[in-house]
């Protein structure tokens, strides 16, 4: 990404709407305010399945969580997005089924203390500008939100085997490390493991945690390890966004996660980042059509993303936006996770020369594609893509720009 990209502000600041909402709700100014970024997949299909690599990007769409410590031994939540409100004792971090969105939050305050995090009670608004279950990393968002959270209200340090408390009395706590960093990325993972929603998207707090300005972010699910690889250039993402999503998409995604296990299974193999195509092959009547379909694509996938790793490196940036449209096709014939919208958006895309490359992102079966596009022909791609659009369908594309950033941190109060 160009530095010239520090030019494109966000729509709006949710930083600002949740201390407005805080003091709305409770009387008074919140104390400590975290904001973590939307995570944007760039390749890598449903990896966390399959112990697959995955490749992501950190976004300038926001989620904000204001907070204050209470004296009581309570928890009081608020969101802007949802008229339950939540109050519960330290005592039970059980689910309420009349405030679902706040399972995250008491699953992340669960594993916290699991691993020896002393905390107290607290009041908190959630407000966010990243619309749910769109595939742009809503949930790990909160996830991340909420153990900064408590970072920043009860200072403590997350070690490998557990939390060193920090007095710190007026100092400020200082931003995480890269390595507590993707610690607390990996308990993300493991709240959202627990809470049966978000089965399937154990890694969406990784690159909303670990992401860094000016780079995309290789996730690796079997090793739990995160690397930055440098995606400057004279492009942008952009997305475009039919506003589509399949409403039984959480059926189809545990299909092919089905599929998958089943392929896995029949390899012989923990996962299918185990096999390899050579493998596939050989045992192709172990198999039933829609198993070798998957397995072929999710090794394919990962395959692809270990020579994006390369071209990145490179600064091949033409290259790279080849495999996203070859992680496109393969998801449209193979995975069979796309929709015709989606289709047809990277078909046109795929025509237009300032494009690079574009593919489906987030959960697939409909919402959006992402595309990389050259910096000085972005509006003219921008309107052909929604002109176009709307002359095929009636319907209106929503496209924005995506300014890569770096992962959540604690703001000024």
């Amino acid at each position: 990404m160009k530095p010239s990209q520090h030019r494109h502000a966000p729509l709006r600041d949710p930083a600002a709407a949740a201390r407005t909402l805080f003091k709305e709700s409770f009387g008074h100014a919140p104390t400590h305010l975290v904001r973590v970024p939307a995570r944007l997949e760039l390749l890598g299909s449903h990896a966390e399945w399959n112990d697959g690599l995955a490749l992501a990007v950190a976004v300038d769409r926001y989620l904000c969580l204001a907070s204050a410590p209470r004296l009581d031994g309570r928890v009081k939540l608020v969101s802007s997005a949802y008229p339950q409100r939540e109050a519960f004792w330290l005592s039970d971090f059980g689910e309420n089924p009349h405030a679902p969105w706040t399972a995250l939050v008491k699953a992340m305050l669960g594993r916290l203390r699991a691993r020896g995090v002393h905390f107290g009670g607290f009041n908190a608004v959630v407000h966010s500008e990243i619309p749910p279950g769109a595939g742009f990393g809503s949930s790990g968002a909160l996830l991340a939100a909420a153990a900064l959270t408590i970072r920043q209200l009860y200072p403590h340090k997350l070690t490998e085997s557990g939390a060193t408390v920090r007095r710190l009395g007026r100092e400020k706590m200082p931003p995480p490390t890269k390595l507590e960093r993707l610690r607390l990325a990996r308990l993300c993972q493991q709240a959202a493991s627990g809470v049966a929603a978000e089965a399937g998207g154990r890694l969406d707090a990784v690159a909303s945690l670990c992401g860094e300005e000016f780079s995309a972010t290789l996730m690796d699910a079997q090793h739990g390890t995160v690397e930055s690889l440098p995606l400057i250039g004279e492009v942008m993402l952009i997305v475009c966004d039919t506003g589509r999503l399949n409403p039984i998409v959480e059926a189809q995604s545990a299909a092919l996660r089905f599929h998958c296990a089943g392929a896995a299974k029949a390899l012989g193999v923990k996962s299918l980042r185990a096999a390899e195509l050579a493998h596939l092959k050989a045992a192709r009547q172990r198999l039933t059509a829609r198993q070798h379909a998957c397995a072929y694509h999710v090794i394919g996938e990962n395959q692809r993303i270990v020579a994006a790793e390369r071209a990145l490196r490179e600064g091949d940036l033409p290259q790279f936006g080849q495999y996203l449209l070859q992680s496109h096709e393969s998801a449209r014939d193979f995975f069979q996770n796309t929709a015709p919208d989606l289709d047809w958006l990277v078909e046109r895309a795929r025509q237009a020369p300032a494009c690079l490359g574009a593919r489906l992102s987030g959960h697939g079966f409909g919402g959006f594609t992402v595309n990389l596009v050259l910096w000085n022909d972005a509006d003219e791609f921008i309107r052909m893509m929604e002109a176009d659009y709307h002359a095929a369908t009636g319907r209106q594309l929503r496209t924005f720009r995506c300014r890569v950033v770096s992962g959540g941190q604690a703001l000024p109060r």
